[in-house]
């Protein structure tokens, strides 16, 4: 067998789990950070969980799948796990950039859902000495 073969279904058989774990891991953490933003509508909650989730899952499996290809030349097994170390590499960078994304997006959610109402600010005092229009129209 060829070895870029093997080193094609090796990044595989590691970016895939990978992928899984770090989506799982966000899917359950991420879960219970909107039941607390959304604690009056847990069925929003779950739905805007699994979008992210779904979400997630779509841009990391592409992009692993674009980035599966290679046109280096791997004639050593040495040089199979150099390929591999950079590509599973790059990979574990773009999963934990977009985790960061994912946190830094709930944690948006949170603060905006969890930020205290303003109330509606009171109509502006009328200055002195200026004739007022009449609040009604005059018969």
């Amino acid at each position: 067998m060829d070895r870029i073969v093997v080193a094609y279904a090796l990044y595989l058989l590691i970016s895939i789990p990978l992928t899984v774990l770090v989506a799982r891991t966000l899917s359950r953490h991420g879960r219970t950070f909107l039941t607390e933003v959304f604690a009056d509508s847990p069925g929003l909650a779950n739905a805007v969980n699994q979008l992210l989730v779904v979400g997630f899952y779509l841009v990391s499996l592409g992009f692993v799948t674009l980035f599966l290809t290679s046109h280096a030349e791997v004639p050593t097994a040495r040089e199979v796990f150099e390929l591999l170390s950079v590509k599973v590499g790059t990979v574990a960078l773009i999963l934990g950039g977009m985790h960061l994304v994912n946190v830094l997006v709930f944690n948006a959610i949170r603060r905006h859902h969890l930020a205290p109402k303003q109330a509606p600010r009171p109509a502006p005092l009328p200055y002195a000495g200026v004739p007022q229009a009449p609040p009604f129209p005059a018969p």
